[in-house]
């Protein structure tokens, strides 16, 4: 249940809605189908809440992944009416009295809601998403100024949910481009100043699966849960591939 105050709950409580709930439902080697169930549940409550009183009282079949609640761990990201979302962070007020929840688009499904995410990270692990510095270390820390750290700081905010990368129709048309976080997480160091590795992260993302393929459709910044604009830092690092270098401030 979302936290509120008691009268709110009561209220909340006094005003339960009768949903109907259909569910992707599938394995490999398996033909998917759509399963319905109906469901009683508060407008303030999440869709995790649902999917879990499903699971719990009607079908303990059902598989969906979740953990932190909260909009962190972004393991609950699932296709829900039609577009990418966070199951925890989606209230049921939001989505109406019929409700279809699927396997996000462009991963290998594994079984029901929940899909594949190893070659996600496979990607992410290209791009090296880790501070590269081979200079000397100095006495104190690497220092940065308050507009260096700015220059990067959106794509800090990724959580690797995938919802992004599941929602772009060009990782539906060629599973082997990069995606656009991955990207983000590269621009989070390519535009660092303390960072050393930016050509290299560049020379990477300049191939045919790099930045190049991406047809600036937006659909990544519009279903990130943290509302990172994806789309303009991969114009970011486009950008800094043609020009041969990141745009960094100096101060």
């Amino acid at each position: 249940m979302t936290t509120t105050s008691a009268p709110k709950v009561q209220n909340a409580r006094a005003n339960m809605v009768k949903l109907t709930v259909r569910v992707k439902r599938g394995a490999p080697g398996a033909a998917s189908h759509w399963q319905e169930y109906k469901v009683e549940a508060s407008p303030l409550d999440r869709f995790v809440d649902v999917l879990n009183h499903i699971k719990w009282t009607q079908d303990g079949t059902l598989t969906f992944r979740r953990s932190c609640l909260h909009g962190v761990c972004g393991s609950d990201a699932m296709r829900i009416n039609g577009r990418n979302q966070l199951a925890c962070k989606t209230l049921v007020a939001d989505l109406g009295y019929k409700i279809s929840a699927e396997p996000m688009l462009g991963y290998p499904v594994i079984r029901d809601l929940v899909v594949d995410m190893d070659p996600f990270f496979g990607k992410y692990e290209k791009v090296k998403p880790y501070l590269i510095n081979n200079s000397p270390a100095p006495a104190t820390e690497r220092l940065q100024t308050a507009d260096q750290r700015k220059r990067f700081d959106a794509g800090t905010k990724c959580i690797l949910c995938g919802a992004c990368t599941g929602s772009c129709p060009s990782i539906w048309a060629n599973p082997e481009w990069v995606g656009p976080a991955a990207i983000v997480n590269a621009h989070r160091f390519i535009f660092d100043s303390r960072d050393e590795g930016a050509a290299e992260r560049l020379q990477i993302l300049s191939d045919r699966t790099g930045v190049w393929r991406c047809r600036t459709i937006f659909n990544c910044a519009d279903v990130c849960p943290r509302e990172i604009p994806v789309t303009d830092l991969i114009e970011d690092v486009k950008r800094a591939i043609i020009y041969g270098e990141p745009d960094i401030p100096n101060t």
